[in-house]
């Protein structure tokens, strides 16, 4: 297998900047996910690797090797796609071997590295079945399959799993991470789905308009988002943000109250989140609790959202804004029920302050 680096790549489609400088060191054997909204630059970004898209500027390596002008059959790398890209025609095992085939491979070597894949994949039934005889998360073993007997030194995922229903995504994810642990390989995956990130990662690299907002694992970004986007994009449903006035700073905590936010001392470790007057408060809906008294915020629920696992209510606050609260599976609250909310303030998270637009911005790419 091969690490993979990034050094200041640059995607420009005429005028328009795509991909705005990027740096990230990849390393071999390691699971990283690029993740962020539509638009963000992260297939673009994957597509580069793979050499289907011309790098404008900057360095890319796998392996110790730069790659720029190599073309993609030259690269080492397999690369799985969205709409699996198996031919209707072919059997499981013709489609699996299609890359053996076209390099001239013999017939053992064939059969073997297939019968190793359909192993691997516990597919080995399949092998005589054509394409429509098969379920979408079988069409996409197959493509898999056809990545593993090629023996790349980077597989390359592009969303493979947006195709599928909920129960057959679960499943994939499941299957795709137990390839990574059996093969050690070193795997690149692009998804708009934080719950995939969240789960499959090693390591995770959040975009957004071309620009990478913070790499880190997957509960490093969780705990410690670096700006109010990646907190915002981590973590469902998405992070509370609520403009606040800071009353004093010692260290890095600071004191922090608002019209709807009783004072209390948050941690303002981040720079630049506590310099001036203003700051942007971020509670998580998992960190916020009901309480009897001595609450934080107060408000009045309008809608309970019961989903078996937790109830998610929208509780609206004195200056009409809504916060999200998430509790236990066995919470009732009515709408109009009065409600006023705790929280452990060291899992506060203060931010430099920020606009309307940013703080939407940053929740709708969550949802």
């Amino acid at each position: 297998m091969a690490d993979v680096r990034l050094k200041d790549i640059k995607k420009s489609y005429g005028a328009v900047d795509v991909i705005k400088g990027v740096d990230i060191d990849i390393e071999d054997g390691e699971f990283v996910v690029f993740v962020g909204p539509s638009g963000c630059g992260k297939s673009t970004l994957l597509r580069m690797i793979a050499g289907l898209e011309d790098i404008t500027a900057g360095t890319l390596e796998i392996g110790g090797r730069v790659v720029n002008d190599i073309p993609a059959a030259q690269r080492a790398i397999a690369m799985v796609f969205q709409s699996y890209a198996i031919f209707p025609h072919m059997t499981v095992r013709e489609n699996v071997a299609f890359g053996l085939t076209i390099a001239k491979a013999s017939k053992e070597e064939k059969e073997k590295k297939v019968a190793e894949a359909a192993r691997i994949l516990q597919m080995e039934h399949l092998l005589d079945r054509r394409p429509s005889q098969l379920s979408g998360g079988q069409r996409q073993r197959v493509a898999i399959g056809r990545a593993i007997v090629r023996k790349p030194e980077v597989f390359l995922f592009d969303e493979p799993l947006s195709n599928l229903d909920a129960a057959l995504r679960l499943d994939m994810r499941i299957e795709i991470g137990k390839l990574h642990k059996s093969l050690g390989a070193t795997m690149i995956y692009v998804t708009h789905d934080q719950v995939e990130a969240m789960t499959l990662a090693d390591k995770i690299v959040v975009l957004k308009d071309g620009y990478v907002q913070q790499v880190g694992a997957p509960m490093d970004l969780y705990h410690r988002p670096q700006n109010l986007f990646v907190a915002g994009f981590i973590g469902a449903p998405s992070m509370n943000f609520m403009d606040v006035s800071i009353g004093s700073k010692e260290g890095q905590t600071a004191r922090v109250h608002s019209d709807i936010v009783a004072e209390f001392a948050a941690p303002a470790w981040r720079k630049g989140a506590a310099d001036g007057p203003k700051a942007t408060l971020g509670i998580r809906p998992q960190d916020l609790h009901p309480v009897e008294e001595g609450g934080i915020i107060s408000g009045n629920v309008t809608l309970s959202e019961r989903l078996g696992t937790e109830t998610v209510i929208d509780v609206k606050v004195e200056d009409g804004s809504r916060i999200l609260v998430s509790l236990g599976e066995d919470a009732v609250y009515e709408p109009g029920q009065a409600i006023s909310l705790g929280f452990n303030p060291e899992r506060a998270h203060l931010f430099a302050p920020a606009s309307d637009a940013e703080k939407h911005d940053a929740q709708v790419a969550a949802e």
